[in-house]
């Protein structure tokens, strides 16, 4: 039989009620002729309401003991969804993302997977039973309990999806799929149905919350299609992630639309350094951040994400120590993401003037081939997030025949 890959956000796994909503879909899954592999998130908000309970012990709780802790709530969520299974007949396993073979690095609370060995999985699946896999964690080459960071459990599903030579791996949640900007912050998104993994992974960078950066990155190198969709829902369109070569991406091109959606993140900070750029950079090692200008041994300006970051205070800290010349501030990213977006000075121009009509005053602008990255203040946000939308999705950009030259703005 094929092999069928489901994630499971928490959302879809809020209480009893929906986590056994979640076991009929899987056994009607089973019964449609696929092997099936289900990776689970924590239910609800439990992982939060953890974290918040370390956090009142102690105010930069150690990152080996917060993994120990955080990778409990999966663990909760793929032996009940097993218990449920079974109630309704079938065969069903349950396991950690060590027994499942999972190989990470080192880096407590935002782990990388280096291997995935699913000897375990392979065999369960051969007996005949569904295996749930717990998602987020991973056991790292020194033999220590890590997690994957935010979306985790997407980039279990696809690197099992990959290891596994899966048909397509199924992401569900609690959204219909990928939208042009986060719908609860513009009412004017609209749902992407196609979309490259290049785009999904520039989205994903940027501060799109549906699927996983480095998820993404795992479909990418095995050409695996991502399917995005609404956990209890009765439509299963969904937002379908893969190779290039879309209906969706001609259109776009033939109607002079250089974006395929605005994407922000909300809590951040902004880092600058002179003289202490190189440490500045030695000091934050694999954390992911959007760079701005690195200029070795003179400047650096960058920004990172602190959504997955659960020691900012100490990072905070030890940055502002390296020396006066280093300042950090917390801000907010808004990003437009579309393939050449970065190479035409244009859309630079044009984006930059609606941010500045606006009555927002940008700290810092990154630029790369498929994204422009607008650093701000975090209140100014959903104002230029709303702007920038009007502009490059709602098809208010000037064709490129009628766009003025860099010499008119001078």
């Amino acid at each position: 039989m094929s092999i069928l890959v489901q994630k499971y956000g928490g959302s879809s796994l809020s209480d009893l009620e929906r986590l056994s909503a979640v076991a009929d879909k899987v056994v009607a899954t089973r019964e449609a002729g696929h092997d099936v592999v289900v990776v689970v998130s924590a239910m609800g908000d439990s992982t939060d309401e953890l974290l918040e309970m370390a956090r009142e012990l102690a105010g930069s709780p150690s990152r080996r003991e917060l993994d120990m802790l955080l990778s409990v709530g999966e663990r909760i969520s793929m032996a009940l969804l097993s218990i449920a299974i079974q109630e309704r007949g079938y065969e069903a396993v349950s396991l950690t993302g060590s027994q499942c073979g999972i190989i990470t690095t080192h880096n407590h609370s935002n782990a990388r997977i280096m291997d995935v060995r699913p000897f375990r999985v392979q065999d369960e699946l051969e007996l005949g039973r569904i295996v749930i896999v717990a998602g987020y964690q991973g056991t790292s080459y020194r033999r220590e309990v890590t997690t994957l960071g935010r979306g985790g459990s997407d980039t279990t599903a696809v690197a099992l999806a990959a290891a596994l030579g899966a048909d397509a791996c199924e992401i569900y949640s609690d959204v219909e799929g990928v939208f042009s900007a986060d719908p609860r912050a513009v009412l004017s998104a609209k749902q992407l149905l196609e979309l490259s993994h290049e785009e999904m992974l520039e989205m994903a960078r940027s501060g799109a919350r549906v699927l996983n950066e480095q998820a993404v990155e795992f479909a990418r190198r095995a050409k695996i299609a991502l399917y995005a969709r609404k956990t209890h829902s009765p439509s299963t369109r969904g937002t379908v992630v893969r190779p290039d070569g879309f209906h969706e991406r001609v259109e776009r091109a033939e109607m002079g639309q250089p974006a395929v959606a605005v994407s922000h993140i909300e809590r951040g900070v902004h880092i600058q350094a002179g003289e202490s750029a190189d440490e500045v950079i030695a000091l934050l090692g694999e954390r992911d951040c959007v760079v701005c200008e690195w200029t070795p041994e003179q400047r650096c300006e960058l920004f990172l994400d602190t959504e997955n970051v659960h020691d900012l205070e100490d990072i905070s800290a030890k940055l502002r120590a390296l020396g006066d010349d280093v300042t950090v501030e917390r801000a907010g990213l808004v990003s437009v993401v579309g393939q050449g977006i970065g190479g035409q000075t244009r859309w630079v121009r044009q984006g930059h003037k609606v941010v500045k009509e606006a009555g927002i005053k940008p700290l810092s602008l990154a630029i790369s081939l498929s994204r422009l990255s607008w650093i701000i203040q975090t209140a100014d946000v959903k104002r230029a997030l709303g702007a920038l939308h009007d502009l490059f999705i709602s098809m208010d950009v000037k064709p490129a025949h009628h766009a003025p030259s860099l010499e008119a703005d001078s």
